[in-house]
């Protein structure tokens, strides 16, 4: 008996020590800014109401996938929107291509002030962010 116990006690550590290794050698991902094509917005907001927001961008090759918005207040009614990507770093054969796709978030109007979106397009060649910007009015009540 305590020689089937001696064994499994063996077996269980053999087991752990050379069958869940694990060999982390880092991430296989890093995050990027994918361009901005278009912005839906509407023409107008009302005060305390819910508006979905549509954006059309590009992710430059087949490695790099959507993982949604980063919506940064810059100032009170000032909107910073990065549509943010992950690029798989593990994958050797990217194909180089654009492919436009769409999402959306929702944002609440929370002041009565003029909001303005800044919708991020990519880096012009003095590395300097582009934008689009989008004002959008917000109805009196």
């Amino acid at each position: 008996m305590m020689k089937n116990k001696f064994l499994l006690l063996t077996l269980v550590i053999a087991f752990i020590s050379n069958g869940c290794s694990i060999d982390d050698d880092g991430p296989n991902f890093h995050f990027t800014a994918l361009k901005i094509v278009e912005a839906k917005v509407p023409e107008s907001f009302d005060l305390n109401k819910t508006y979905e927001i549509s954006v059309d961008y590009l992710r430059p090759n087949n490695c790099t996938y959507y993982e949604g918005f980063d919506v940064a207040k810059d100032s009170l009614t000032v909107r910073n929107v990065v549509a943010v990507g992950a690029v798989r770093s593990d994958i050797d054969d990217c194909k180089e291509e654009s492919i436009q796709e769409t999402a959306s978030f929702n944002f609440q109007v929370v002041y009565t002030d003029p909001y303005i979106f800044k919708f991020y397009t990519g880096n012009n060649s003095d590395g300097e962010a582009e934008y689009i910007e989008i004002t959008v009015p917000v109805n009196k009540p």
